[in-house]
């Protein structure tokens, strides 16, 4: 069997990335101006959002506290791997985004004072941080999960914006796919970050997340999607056999806030999706 040529490649690669964009575009509406107007918001909200963190004075050293060397090795195997499907400048795109993610979670448990690992990078899973403590109750818990779709989604809507802005479907298709790995993550399913979420105001939705687990297992037939179904039942039988005294213990009011915060990060998620 011959290796291809270069040239062979590099067809390749586009024709991949061309799959990707056109399986994540969007049905057009009926005005640009509409789809221009929410992009420029969602930029809007990305920047104020990122003045605020860069306005703290010691975010840098954070930051550097980290960020250690697994972490870029890791990043660049992915990188590497990715990049044999798509591409080097959608898989370099594709890590970064998937790097802010995790430095959501990473700031947030750094805050709220839980010892935790550097971001790990597993090829075609994703990534992860390692929790070496645990939180105080379920509303730490939830806003450490929270924290990372809230930083993805930012950087999903400027990556967005700027393609479309731009007019680039580099940026369009790495936008698009950044909403739709955010949007999957806040599935209310443990060990999903909407899974951990749920449980500060009721456990009811992991029935609903499981439900929708299954059917999106028995029509994609994902590997993946089934080892996510399966850690998150063990973890529940944890949670059941290892209960915390007042772990889950909030007042109303608390509980009252992190749904909407959750609420209307998938309503913005969705949103973006069907323009």
């Amino acid at each position: 069997m011959t290796e291809p040529s270069e040239g062979e490649r590099r067809v390749r690669e586009v024709e991949n990335l061309r799959a990707v964009y056109q399986s994540l575009q969007p049905p057009k509406a009926q005005g640009e101006g509409r789809s221009s107007h929410a992009g420029k918001a969602a930029a809007g909200a990305a920047g104020a959002g990122l003045l605020f963190v860069l306005g703290k004075a010691k975010f840098f050293g954070l930051l550097a506290g980290l960020v250690k060397f697994k972490t870029l090795a890791t990043m660049l195997l992915s990188i590497g791997a990715y990049a044999v499907e798509w591409g080097w400048l959608f898989a370099a795109g594709f890590v970064l985004l998937i790097f802010v993610h995790e430095m959501g979670h990473a700031v947030a448990m750094r805050l709220e004072g839980i010892p935790a690992g550097a971001p790990v990078f597993i090829p075609f899973v994703g990534a992860f941080i390692a929790m070496q403590g645990q939180p105080r109750n379920a509303a730490v818990e939830a806003r450490v999960a929270m924290a990372g779709p809230v930083a993805g989604s930012l950087a999903a809507w400027a990556t967005l914006w700027a393609g479309i802005e731009l007019e680039q479907p580099l940026l369009r298709a790495l936008g698009h796919t950044a909403v739709l790995i955010n949007l999957f993550n806040l599935v209310p399913v443990p060990p999903l970050d909407g899974g951990r979420i749920v449980t500060a105001f009721t456990r009811t939705y992991w029935v609903i997340g499981y439900a929708v687990g299954i059917v999106a297992l028995l029509v994609t037939r994902s590997p993946l999607l089934l080892i996510v179904l399966l850690v998150g039942l063990w973890s529940l039988v944890q949670r059941w056999r290892n209960p915390v005294a007042g772990y889950d213990s909030l007042p109303p009011r608390q509980r009252t806030a992190i749904a909407l915060w959750y609420a209307a990060l998938v309503i913005g998620l969705v949103a973006t999706l069907a323009e």
